[in-house]
C-alpha cells in the first residue's frame, strides 16, 4: 500500500467514515444481509490500520444510526450481538495500538445492557491512549445530537440571547472532538444520511463507489490524496 505520495504533514486531522454497502455487498453474492456485516468488519480493522498508518489523529464510524432500528428485527438483533462481538474481540488489539476508543450516540433503552458494558469496558481499557480516537457512532443522528443538545440548554435554563454556536457546541456529545476535516462515503450514494451533521459543516466530502466490505486503505489513502488536492477556504477568498 503506497503511501508515498500523501504528504504526511497534510493529513486529515479527523476523518469521518459513512460505512455503507454490506447488504448490497451481500445481495450480489446471495448471501443473507447479516454476511454482508461480518464480511464489512474485515474493512473497518482495514480502515483503522490504515489511518494509523499515516498518522490520523481522530476517526470516527457510523456504526448504527437512530434510523436503523427500522431494520427487520432479526437483522437487528444480529447488528447487536455483532458490534458486542466486535469489541471483545478487537478492543485489546486496538488498545495495544494505542487507539482511544469512544461510542457517539443515545444510550436509550433499545441497547442491549450487555452491549452498554462492553462499551464501557472498552471506554475505561483505552482512556488514556491518544495514538488515535476512534468514535464509534453507535444509535446515532446528527438531529437526535443537536436535539439533545438544545434540551441541555433548556433544561439548564440558558436565556435565549446566550445561546449561539458555541453554547450549542459545548453540548454536543463530545465538545472536544474536532470537525471532521474530511468525511468518506462508500457503496456509489451521495447523501450524508443524518452522520455529524453539525460537525462537518466545512468537511470535505468523498463518495466512493466501493461497497464497504471492498473497502481497503488504500482507498482511505486515495480518499486522502483526494482531499490534499482540493482547495480549502472555509467561506472566503484565496488571495495570491
Amino acid at each position: 500500500m503506497a503511501t508515498g505520495d500523501i504528504d504526511l504533514g497534510r493529513v486529515p486531522r479527523h476523518i469521518g467514515c459513512v460505512m455503507d454497502g454490506n447488504g448490497r455487498w451481500a445481495r450480489q453474492r446471495g448471501l443473507p444481509r447479516t454476511e454482508g456485516h461480518a464480511a464489512g468488519e474485515l474493512a473497518m480493522l482495514e480502515a483503522i490500520d490504515g489511518a494509523l498508518e499515516v498518522g490520523v489523529q481522530w476517526l470516527s464510524m457510523y456504526a448504527f444510526s437512530t434510523e436503523n432500528w427500522r431494520r427487520p428485527a432479526d437483522e437487528v438483533r444480529y447488528l447487536m450481538h455483532f458490534n458486542e462481538s466486535i469489541l471483545q474481540r478487537h478492543r485489546d488489539q486496538l488498545n495495544a495500538k494505542g487507539v482511544r476508543i469512544r461510542f457517539s450516540g443515545r444510550r436509550d433503552w433499545r441497547v442491549p445492557r450487555r452491549l452498554l458494558r462492553n462499551m464501557d469496558e472498552a471506554i475505561a481499557l483505552t482512556a488514556h491512549n491518544r495514538t488515535m480516537t476512534l468514535t464509534i457512532c453507535f444509535n446515532y443522528g446528527g438531529r437526535a445530537e443537536i436535539v439533545d443538545a438544545v434540551r441541555r440548554l433548556v433544561a439548564e435554563g440558558v436565556p435565549a440571547h446566550r445561546i449561539d454556536e458555541r453554547a450549542i457546541h459545548s453540548r454536543l456529545y463530545f465538545p472536544d472532538m474536532p470537525d471532521p476535516d474530511l468525511v468518506v462515503r462508500t457503496s456509489g450514494e451521495y447523501r450524508i444520511s443524518n452522520f455529524l451533521l453539525w460537525e462537518l459543516a466545512y468537511s470535505e466530502l468523498v463518495f466512493s463507489d466501493v461497497l464497504w466490505p471492498d473497502f481497503t486503505r488504500e482507498h482511505l489513502f486515495e480518499a486522502i490524496r483526494e482531499f490534499q488536492r482540493r482547495d480549502r477556504r472555509y467561506g472566503g477568498v484565496q488571495t495570491r
